[in-house]
């Protein structure tokens, strides 16, 4: 029998709205909520950013802290997965585009990663992109990109290796072989971001053949793409990830009612094409991950 397939459900993101998707978790106790639903589900992985009670994004280590308490707090097993995304969005400035516009977000690395070292989840995701997104450009330079893999190792944090393009590959890569980043690595490769890696199956069959040797893989696409790239990253090998962070259609028209229904057609999908979906304690052993204890508060 082959390996369980290991499902993330990235249950809310920093771009979706309410205005989109009326069913977006916002608040900590609906985002954990959304967690531990998606959880029993299926998922064994959750992905998760923090937002306002209004839904505007949030880094705020508070509302990370509430999340991720409620969970460990619930009787439902799940592997924890925080974002370090946030704080790398430069806007140039119309007049001056040496000058930071309204909307940029750049933080210094160790403040993207101050939640992870307090809180210490299984795992976080740690983004190698430098790219132009929507109105944005996403900087991660490898100085900012070292001090925030130090702070990770430190909290014992296995971190999830997020690409968006080839060049990200070979940026990681090289870090690897470095020793900057423990062997071996868990990469997520993202799939149908404007500018970035196209959703195809050539695009991700080019990438996984980029990733090293002993690489656990998983991969997504955005909106359209979620569930098509899916079944392309389960038949490839890979592991999966569905969520209202990457698409909020079941079907086309079909808006979801919520994260734990992504879930349940992710998981129908793989077991169709013969598969089985792995619980939090399998991906625990295929990631090699041990439980950490949280710090006092």
């Amino acid at each position: 029998m082959s390996d369980p397939t290991i499902l993330t459900c990235a249950v809310t993101g920093n771009i979706t709205t309410l205005g989109q998707c009326p069913h977006l978790p916002c608040t900590p106790e609906q985002i954990a909520n959304a967690c531990i639903e998606s959880a029993r589900a299926g998922a064994a992985i959750v992905h998760i950013h923090v937002r306002h009670a209004d839904g505007r994004p949030s880094m705020e280590l508070a509302h990370y802290r509430e999340v991720v308490e409620r969970i460990r707090a619930s009787d439902q097993d799940v592997i924890i997965n925080l974002t370090t995304g946030p704080g790398g969005r430069f806007i140039p400035g119309e007049d001056d585009p040496s000058v930071a516009g309204p909307g940029t977000m750049l933080l210094r690395p160790e403040r993207r990663v101050e939640h992870i070292v307090a809180l210490r989840p299984e795992i976080c995701s740690f983004d190698f992109n430098t790219m132009f997104s929507g109105t944005s450009v996403v900087i991660n330079t490898p100085r900012n990109l070292k001090v925030m893999a130090e702070r990770i190792r430190e909290a014992g944090v296995k971190p999830e290796i997020e690409v968006f393009d080839s060049g990200d590959i070979q940026l990681a890569n090289d870090f690897l072989k470095e020793g900057l980043l423990e062997q071996p690595p868990l990469f997520q490769i993202v799939l149908g971001v404007k500018y970035g890696a196209i959703a195809t199956p050539e695009t991700l069959l080019y990438l996984r053949n980029l990733l090293p040797a002993n690489a656990t893989w998983a991969a997504f696409g955005i909106s359209r793409w979620e569930f098509p790239m899916l079944a392309q990253a389960y038949l490839l090998g890979g592991h999966v990830r569905v969520g209202l962070e990457d698409n909020i259609y079941l079907e086309k028209g079909v808006m979801a009612p919520g994260n734990a229904a992504l879930v349940e057609k992710g998981v129908r999908i793989v077991q169709e094409l013969g598969g089985r979906i792995a619980t939090a304690g399998e991906a625990r052993e295929i990631l090699g991950l041990r439980k950490i204890a949280p710090r006092p508060a």
